[in-house]
């Protein structure tokens, strides 16, 4: 596509923490077009907030827009550095169906070849689920939550027609319930997963720049 300006990928995370782990997982030679890595602060607020004012800004028109960083996994016999693909977000305000997960699953097992990669419903909260809160999300057919993601997307499409799409690695599972980031027994192994993504987060963004058949 000769002469024509590469569509701009906005990734979001909320914690530095993770901004970190993006920052320092390699070159960004692999993307195409401009990249900017946001981020947000935590809770729903914030990152409808940051992703807002974002994507008002022209050097952001028309960008995909990939919420990332930690999350809570919801399901039994889930482990600390398993990702999680989500085919849609979830808030109280309703449902944001996401773009290309069967192709991000495909290249985050390429990328970190030996982990789990799930797949499913992923439910927004606006604090730490903890106990039987994590059964009664479960039971409505999520697989894992987190506070910034569903946010993310929601004020993403909320701005202008874009591919959207959240990929989360899981940072504390129903048997090691997070109290805080720095502590959890996963955190390490979580951070390093996180750093190892932004090649499959490339090829995702390089696949809707594709002419469609």
């Amino acid at each position: 596509m000769t002469g024509t300006p590469a569509a701009p990928l906005l990734i979001a995370c909320a914690l530095g923490i993770e901004q970190l782990a993006l920052r320092t997982g390699g070159s960004r030679g692999g993307a195409d077009g401009p990249v900017t890595v946001l981020r947000t602060g935590m809770g729903p607020k914030a990152a409808e907030r940051a992703v807002g004012r974002a994507l008002a800004g022209p050097s952001l028109q028309g960008a995909a827009v990939l919420a990332t960083g930690f999350c809570a996994g919801l399901a039994p016999g889930m482990h600390p550095g398993d990702l999680v693909v989500a085919e849609e977000t979830r808030d109280p305000r309703g449902t944001t169906p996401c773009v290309g997960a069967d192709l991000l699953v495909e290249e985050l097992m390429r990328a970190v070849p030996g982990r789990t990669v799930h797949t499913g419903p992923l439910t927004g909260s606006d604090h730490v689920v903890r106990g039987q809160e994590r059964a009664d999300l479960l039971a409505t057919g999520a697989i894992a939550v987190d506070m910034e993601s569903a946010a993310t997307l929601h004020s993403a499409v909320r701005a202008g027609v874009r591919p959207v799409a959240a990929v989360r690695v899981v940072v504390d599972a129903p048997e090691h319930e997070l109290v805080r980031i720095g502590t959890v027994r996963g955190g390490i192994s979580a951070f390093r997963v996180l750093r190892a993504v932004l090649p499959a987060f490339f090829e995702w963004h390089r696949s809707l720049l594709l002419p469609r058949r």
